[in-house]
């Protein structure tokens, strides 16, 4: 069966997810919807980089839920925004349209953590309308969630389970530096993300409460905190040039605590030559800790989103989880495969 599928957001993830969706053969792309006035009415094709126009014309967001029913689009997959009040009329207009959505939206990934009434709200459509909407990415969605909740499955006790993410900063996008505040000073990143201003990471009480969550527990607390990494030596990276002083990365985290116990924490660090791995340790019966090497964030996210298409698609109705769906994998029906 053919799935029409329409892409919301053509940022530097919304490429990618746009992309992949043209790679794979049961999937058509119908529609394409931005906010950027340099890349509506241009061909994606032209658009995403592929060297060939496909057909199909960036439109604009105002236009989404017209072109949604006129496309009979199946499927919206939606990367602009990280924050749920921001996005919630994006979300609207696709529910509107009938048509099932999964968003890169951090917190989306577990909306009643953060956004309790909205969720509901959206929940309450979405059953109306007999829709599916879900938010996943690479993190959350997997590496602070998915994989270490998959990986308690082997123990029949755990007394604290932990997640470290580690990455170098100086190889992500410029936009993902800007937002992790490289090369600005402490007093100046401390202000921006006191004011939402830059983000950082966004999700870690969302990851926290679903491990939580899926292994049954009512956390008493959960704590989130994002510090900078300030650079001892002169440090550059394609878009920005950082001196001593300044900050070169981010230490996040976010903990939950069972009473005034610690039981889960994930942990990020994204600095500027940082060395690159993700890690889960259990610590439990059996204990469990797994290792990698590092996956590429923003391909992975993009793989993501397209991955989940068929569950979704076959889901309940309603506001999603990752964990409500059956158990996700790689989606492999490549063309010319």
């Amino acid at each position: 069966m053919l799935v029409k599928v329409a892409v919301y957001g053509l940022g530097p993830i919304g490429m990618l997810i746009a992309r992949k969706v043209l790679e794979i053969k049961s999937l058509e792309l119908v529609a394409a919807f931005e906010v950027d006035d340099s890349k509506i009415g241009r061909d994606v094709g032209e658009v995403i980089g592929v060297n060939s126009r496909i057909g199909i014309t960036v439109s604009r967001e105002s236009e989404a839920a017209e072109i949604l029913r006129r496309s009979g689009a199946d499927i919206v997959l939606h990367a602009t925004s990280s924050h749920l009040d921001k996005i919630y009329p994006q979300i609207v207009k696709c529910i509107e349209a009938g048509t099932d959505l999964i968003s890169t939206s951090e917190t989306l990934a577990n909306p009643w953590y953060r956004y309790p009434k909205l969720a509901s709200e959206i929940d309450r459509m979405a059953r109306e309308n007999d829709v599916s909407i879900i938010g996943a990415g690479v993190n959350p969605g997997f590496f602070f969630d998915a994989l270490p909740i998959l990986m308690t499955l082997v123990c029949t006790r755990i007394n604290r389970l932990r997640v470290i993410r580690s990455l170098d900063a100086g190889k992500r996008r410029l936009s993902f530096q800007k937002k992790y505040g490289l090369a600005l000073s402490v007093e100046e990143f401390t202000r921006k993300i006191e004011s939402g201003e830059i983000t950082a990471h966004v999700g870690y009480g969302e990851s926290v409460d679903l491990i939580a969550s899926a292994l049954g527990v009512n956390l008493t607390r959960i704590v989130e905190k994002q510090e900078p990494i300030v650079s001892t030596k002169q440090l550059k990276t394609q878009y920005f040039e950082i001196m001593p002083g300044r900050v070169s990365g981010v230490h996040g985290y976010g903990i939950g605590y069972a009473g005034e116990k610690e039981l889960v924490r994930v942990e990020l660090l994204a600095e500027v030559g940082g060395e690159e791995f993700e890690e889960v340790v259990i610590e439990g019966e059996p204990p469990v800790k797994w290792r990698s090497t590092g996956i590429a964030g923003d391909t992975a996210t993009a793989a993501v989103i397209v991955n989940l298409i068929p569950k979704v698609l076959g889901a309940r109705t309603g506001l999603l989880r990752i964990t409500d769906i059956p158990l996700p994998s790689a989606f492999l029906d490549l063309k010319g495969g």
